[in-house]
Order: C-alpha cells, then sequence, then structure tokens
C-alpha cells in the first residue's frame, strides 16, 4: 500500500490539492477596514486602557495614598513611651527606631521618645569624647591615662546611662514624664 499522500515514484500521477496557507495560531484573518490600504494592521486599544483613549498613550498613574496610621490610645503611647526610655540600655537604635515611627501617633511618646534619644546623642559623645582624652592623656602617662579614660571612664558612663535609662522607664510606665540631667536637645 502507499500513501495517498506522496506522489508516485514514476513521477506520473495527481498532484495533491494545494491549500491555502494557514494563519499562525491564535491569530485570524481580517478585512482591511474601509479607507485603508489591504494588509494594513487596524489600530489596537492597549490592554486595560479606557475606551476612547488613542492607541499607544499611556494613562496617568493611580494616585494610591497610604492611610495615616491610628493614633495610638492613652495606654499605648505611656507603652511606647516607656519603652523609648528602656530601649536607651541598647543605645540609640530603639529610642529612634521608636521615635521615627511612633512621634506622629501619640504626643507623649513624640515627647519621650525625643528626650531618651537625646540623652543617647549626649551619651554617646561622652562616651568618645572619653576615648579621646585616654588615647592622648595615655601617651604622656604610659597607658595609666588610657586606663582611665578608655576603660573606666566608658563603664561608668554605661553604669549612668543604665541607671538613667531604667529610672525614666519607671517614671514614664508610672504615668509622668522623665528629663534626663546634663542633657543636650538636639532635636527639638
Amino acid at each position: 500500500m502507499s500513501d495517498p499522500n506522496l506522489p508516485p515514484a514514476d513521477g506520473q500521477g495527481e498532484q495533491p490539492p494545494q491549500q491555502p496557507p494557514q494563519q499562525p495560531y491564535g491569530q485570524q484573518p481580517y478585512a482591511a477596514a474601509p479607507g485603508q490600504p489591504a494588509g494594513a494592521v487596524p489600530p489596537q486599544q492597549p490592554y486595560g486602557a479606557p475606551a476612547g483613549q488613542p492607541a499607544g498613550a499611556v494613562p496617568p498613574p493611580q494616585q494610591y495614598a497610604a492611610a495615616p496610621a491610628a493614633p495610638l490610645d492613652p495606654a499605648q503611647d505611656k507603652q511606647w513611651a516607656s519603652f523609648a526610655h528602656l530601649g536607651g540600655i541598647l543605645w540609640f537604635l530603639p529610642s529612634l527606631i521608636i521615635w521615627l515611627v511612633f512621634k506622629d501617633r501619640g504626643q507623649l511618646t513624640n515627647q519621650e521618645a525625643k528626650e531618651a534619644l537625646n540623652w543617647q546623642i549626649t551619651w554617646i559623645l561622652a562616651w568618645v569624647v572619653s576615648q579621646i582624652l585616654g588615647v592622648i592623656i595615655g601617651t604622656f602617662t604610659f597607658g595609666i591615662g588610657y586606663l582611665l579614660f578608655s576603660l573606666l571612664i566608658p563603664w561608668a558612663l554605661y553604669i549612668v546611662n543604665l541607671v538613667f535609662s531604667i529610672l525614666g522607664f519607671v517614671r514614664v510606665n508610672s504615668g509622668g514624664t522623665y528629663r534626663y540631667p546634663l542633657n543636650f536637645r538636639f532635636i527639638k
């Protein structure tokens, strides 16, 4: 048996009928619109564009506004304000983060987190000064000044920071406010 679609081996016989060219998958033939030359592609509407918008035009961007955060209730305000002071045990980052996140949501948190952050900046500056003085004095006193200013005074400063941070936490947590002694107000 031979395949009916193959030409005969001797070159004689009928050729199979010619089929029209097929369109690629998913495309349909179209007729040219009146007034357009044959074979011209009709204008297409961009996906998702509103009706009546010219082809190729970019729609205006959507304006998304974040909803403002809800204000803190009094218990939450007191809690975050007291945590801003207690966070001073871990240097300035907890106070900074609490102030940046909650400053617009609670008046007490804004006030106390600024106070705690100002104290942490003051404390860090005092620590840096003690280190610089330790190096300078240590070079002239053959290490005794270095031991004093680079080891003993920074530990004393850390203990002072620890005590004041805990005092601030307790005072604010009990419903009051706390002001650090010798605090420079860098952030107003």
